[in-house]
């Protein structure tokens, strides 16, 4: 493939957003590095603070089977320093991480060995590798100075400091006195060229347990990953961005290393900075602490795999001792896309506040349900509108949603009220200003678009569309998108209790499955 050069240049894209009474004035200024790096800023001399977001262009969606919950273990583990940030003798900590690689690898293999049906063996082995990777660790610990990273921001006043994963993308962010700008570079630099993925292991159970408690022993997050891993059959989207358990429990080191120099690199990076700066010191300082950082060796391979339209209803229903409650999601396109505004003002006419048609129709007129909320995505990749509800006692999920569905095709038939879409815009234009009115607010927006989209300007065009959303449009979505055959729909129920008999039939069928498998 033909290489083209990378250009430095330079924008000024004024940018003028009015809503109510409020007014935000946002001048962004871009420069894209030799190495690829985007690099967006807005001075905003309102406080002497100033909020940053790096955003790596690499989520979930980017894994493979096998390293599922790769990206967000690499998010707590770029926490744990470099070379230079959270060690007392660097050099001394290689031999031993040489060490637990090597054991690692044994008791990888010894929990894959065990997995095989005609293992009969016991758990001595593994057990016997665990323990030894735990004494290796505690031999490093005398050479880690823990929570240096952290501390660090601290000491300067750093606040927010944190990170966060998702299908699409990975961002570090921080908010900061104006006169640590350095810092900030030289930190965020350091643990992009210089990683130390030390205490590995120990972190990766760390992770492990946070997936057990947020989506095992977690009704909604059951439900949620279950929905996803049925509505999807070929797109990445079908696993959990936490990880499959299984793959937590035996992915290496050196695989997630591999995966941080394949996608964590400038090429592959928007940075964002809002606040009391000066973009050509921004500029300046990003460029004497991240120029010299080589873009990946081989070029970001891009997720290929695309999920096939969907051909009739998927059902599943999932054994959980805890309430009922049913998510419904029906699959639409990427975010950026034609007609995603449509769904942005659906989900809202649906759900968003007391005068939404779901919430006067069940929550408030015929009280079945709890609570019940529409989500539009807004992805990379084509993904699902969902729509999730708790039934009151006394209803069942299958008559929570036969009224949805009631609720929906009234929509799709009569068409939102000229009143209806006006308090939309209303609502949707306030969340925009109101999303952007802090620093970290205003990055936020700023990097996530430039990543999904690569064009940060998208965030007001997106709202230009959604004003400009009509009555037919509704009708005409609703019509093409909301029906059985493009539908996935989720039931949680309590084991052997309450369940109807098309519920039971379902955890039959998905038992007889697993067994197969």
């Amino acid at each position: 493939m033909k290489k083209i050069p990378l250009l430095i240049f330079l924008i000024l894209l004024p940018l003028i957003v009015n809503a109510e009474k409020d007014d935000i004035h946002l001048d962004v200024k871009q420069h894209t590095f030799s190495n690829g790096l985007e690099l967006l800023v807005v001075e905003r001399h309102l406080s002497p603070t100033f909020s940053a977001i790096v955003r790596f262009k690499a989520g979930s969606a980017d894994e493979k089977p096998g390293i599922t919950g790769t990206a967000h273990l690499l998010e707590h583990m770029l926490f744990k320093g470099t070379k230079n940030i959270g060690t007392a003798n660097h050099d001394a900590e290689i031999p031993i991480m040489d060490k637990i690689d090597i054991v690692a690898h044994y008791l990888s293999d010894a929990i894959n060995e065990s997995r095989n049906p005609l293992y009969r063996g016991g758990t001595e082995k593994i057990d016997s590798l665990r323990s030894l990777i735990a004494d290796l660790q505690k031999e490093q610990k005398q050479y880690i100075i823990k929570d240096e990273f952290w501390e660090t921001y601290l000491r300067h006043g750093g606040l927010g400091l944190n990170a966060s994963t998702g299908n699409d993308g990975t961002q570090y962010y921080v908010s900061l006195p104006s006169n640590k700008l350095e810092l900030w570079a030289y930190m965020e630099s350091d643990r992009l060229a210089n990683p130390i993925l030390r205490e590995f292991y120990s972190e990766r159970d760390v992770v492990y347990e946070e997936r057990r408690l947020s989506i095992d022993n977690s009704p909604s997050g059951k439900l949620y990953e279950q929905l996803n891993a049925t509505a999807f059959t070929a797109s990445s989207y079908s696993w959990p961005i936490l990880g499959w358990a299984s793959d937590l429990e035996t992915v290496l080191r050196e695989e997630v290393e591999e995966f941080f120099r394949q996608y964590y690199s400038p090429n592959n990076i928007v940075i964002a900075i809002v606040g009391d700066v000066k973009f050509d010191e921004v500029v300046k300082l990003v460029e004497k602490y991240f120029g010299n950082i080589p873009p990946s060796e081989k070029p970001v391979p891009p997720v290929t795999t695309m999920e096939p339209e969907q051909e009739g209803e998927r059902r599943v229903a999932v054994a959980f001792d805890a309430e009922p409650r049913l998510a419904v999601g029906w699959h639409m396109m990427a975010g950026g896309d034609v007609d995603q505004e449509v769904f942005d003002v659906i989900s809202n006419l649906l759900t968003s506040g007391r005068t939404s048609r779901l919430y006067k129709s069940l929550v408030e007129k015929k009280q079945m349900v709890s609570s019940i909320r529409a989500i539009s995505a807004f992805t990379r990749f084509p993904d699902i509108f969902t729509i999730v509800a708790i039934p009151k006692a006394g209803y069942s999920v299958e008559e929570v949603e036969k009224a949805i569905y009631e609720e929906i095709d009234r929509l799709q038939n009569e068409g939102p009220t000229g009143w209806e879409l006006q308090r939309v815009r209303n609502q949707l234009e306030a969340d925009y200003v109101r999303g952007l009115q802090s620093n970290r607010g205003m990055a936020f927006g700023l990097a996530n678009m430039q990543a999904q989209v690569g064009d940060w300007g998208y965030l007001l065009i997106l709202k230009e569309k959604r004003r400009a959303v009509t009555a037919d449009d509704v009708k005409r979505v609703l019509a093409e998108y909301f029906t059985e055959d493009n539908r996935t729909v989720a039931y949680l129920v309590k084991p052997d209790r309450g369940i109807s008999a098309e519920s039971a039939k379902i955890q039959k069928l998905n038992k007889r499955q697993a067994v197969k498998k």
